[in-house]
């Protein structure tokens, strides 16, 4: 193999790992940490603080603390779930500081019992657990431009995280309350000083939505809806409001001259990016290395992630780590022999619609660059002779204006 071509499966171990010498006694140093006691219990548990550097940036607007967004270091991690402390997070006035026996839920509008819920009556419903990603419709949307900003995964693909989360069916709620034939939609609100709220087609309500209460394990943290937040999987970040306080089931749509009506496009399609090697991770020497990246689709689950080291001249599949999970991150692997030369890293996720993430040339084509919002071209990363990598447009990415 060299710098252009990439194996199938995963790389042997014992190729991968480098090993510090061993002393002539083939013993290892007794370290300053094996002479004195350690730390005591703690009633929370933090991360150790040689990961300080594992951390959300995050920028706020002008004038404001708490409007803007937070993004995660997917390049600093691995696996699929994220750690709850370092979920993106976006707002629009701050983080509520809400209590928790004050707060209440109210399902009203086309309905044949409008409905009240406390916390405490919430949790006494049957729960269900999923794993599902959430992800920002602008997030990677800085690639739309004609000349997109260097940057790396965090600052780019930072607005995508996934969780466990647990909480009560919706459609459990709504059949509660007896939705009226006739609704089409709800529309759910937040109970931060903005009143963020979005409207969601009652049939995505009905099937697989839920009113979180748990995220990995715990309570939804604040900065990520706490007590309440509506889970929507699959569909574009802001849907899944935090904070919940309101739900108002209704009938609603915008028609056209022709007797057609305006056609929103919520779920997130299929997209992938590689975590590793990226921008600030450094390769070592040439040698055998593992390429790993994260891919999701909102239509389903990821069938396939093809990775390329020459810009997409060539590629091969990458394995893609169990367990994969539909509207989930799922986390893929390939063994890579650089020879020292320069390559273009490249991955590109299918999920099981049939639907093949496509070039970014081929995007803008299709979307032009007047929009920031759900962006999933192929993403891709330079690697130097001297084992730096920084950001690149691909060979088959570049963007002709007229």
């Amino acid at each position: 193999m060299n710098s252009k071509r990439l194996a199938a499966g995963r790389p042997d171990p014992a190729a991968l790992i480098p090993r510090p010498a061993v002393a002539a006694a083939g013993e290892l140093a007794v370290e300053p940490w094996m002479r004195e006691l350690g730390s005591p219990f703690v009633g929370y548990g933090q991360p150790s603080r040689f990961e300080a550097k594992v951390v959300r940036v995050f920028a706020t607007a002008p004038g404001t603390t708490g409007t803007g967004a937070s993004r995660t270091p997917h390049h600093l991690l691995n696996g699929t779930i994220t750690p709850s402390g370092l979920h993106f997070e976006r707002h629009h006035s701050g983080i509520p500081d809400i209590d928790p026996d004050a707060h209440r839920l109210l399902i009203h509008g086309l309905v044949k019992r409008p409905l009240v819920f406390t916390l405490e009556a919430l949790a006494r419903y049957p729960m269900v657990s999923r794993i599902a990603f959430i992800e920002c419709g602008g997030n990677s949307g800085a690639l739309y431009q004609k000349d997109p900003v260097a940057a790396g995964v965090q600052m780019l693909h930072g607005l995508v995280s996934c969780a466990e989360w647990t909480g009560v069916r919706l459609a459990d709620l709504l059949d509660e309350a007896g939705v009226d034939p006739k609704a089409q939609w709800i529309l759910a609100e937040g109970a931060d000083a903005a009143g963020m709220s979005r409207s969601v087609p009652i049939a995505k309500a009905m099937d697989d939505a839920i009113l979180a209460l748990h995220q990995n394990g715990e309570r939804v943290r604040p900065s990520n809806g706490y007590p309440l937040r509506l889970l929507l999987p699959g569909y574009e970040g802001n849907m899944n409001v935090k904070w919940l306080r309101r739900i108002k089931v209704t009938k609603y749509t915008i028609s056209l001259p022709d007797g057609k009506a305006l056609q929103f496009v919520f779920p997130i399609e299929a997209k992938s990016v590689i975590t590793q090697p990226s921008p600030g991770l450094a390769m070592k020497g040439a040698g055998l290395y593992e390429i790993s990246g994260l891919a999701w689709s909102g239509y389903g689950k990821i069938s396939k992630v093809d990775v390329s080291a020459d810009g997409g001249k060539s590629w091969a599949p990458a394995v893609l780590q169990e367990p994969v999970l539909a509207k989930a991150l799922t986390r893929f692997r390939i063994a890579w022999r650089w020879n020292g030369g320069p390559a273009i890293l490249q991955s590109r996720a299918a999920d099981e619609s049939g639907y093949v993430q496509p070039t970014r040339a081929r995007l803008i084509a299709d979307r032009g660059i007047r929009t920031i919002y759900h962006f999933n071209g192929i993403a891709s990363w330079a690697v130097g002779e001297n084992g730096e990598v920084t950001p690149s447009v691909g060979p088959a990415d570049t963007v002709k204006l007229t």
